[in-house]
């Protein structure tokens, strides 16, 4: 686990814009706050850091766009987590 690779993933678009569309898929709030607030916790979810700095260390020029480095299933699954887990 890096931070400097979580730090990196929390501020990709591509990869919020695919958390955005998981929870507006998920929950009835707005999805673009919801992102912008749990960006940090999602990256910090076991295994995506070492996906992402798999996937820059390959010359994959956008890790947040290729669902090959963070699927589709780790987002979903990292959104319900911090749901069924917030107050």
């Amino acid at each position: 686990m890096s931070y400097w690779d979580i730090s990196r993933m929390a501020i990709d678009g591509d990869l919020q814009a695919r958390v955005t569309a998981s929870a507006a898929q998920e929950q009835e709030g707005d999805p673009f706050a919801w992102a912008a607030t749990n960006m940090i916790r999602l990256a910090a979810q076991p295994g995506w850091s070492e996906a992402w700095a798999s996937a820059v260390a390959g010359g994959n020029p956008s890790p947040g766009r290729d669902e090959a480095v963070i699927t589709d299933g780790m987002i979903l699954s990292g959104v319900q987590a911090l749901l069924a887990a917030a107050p």
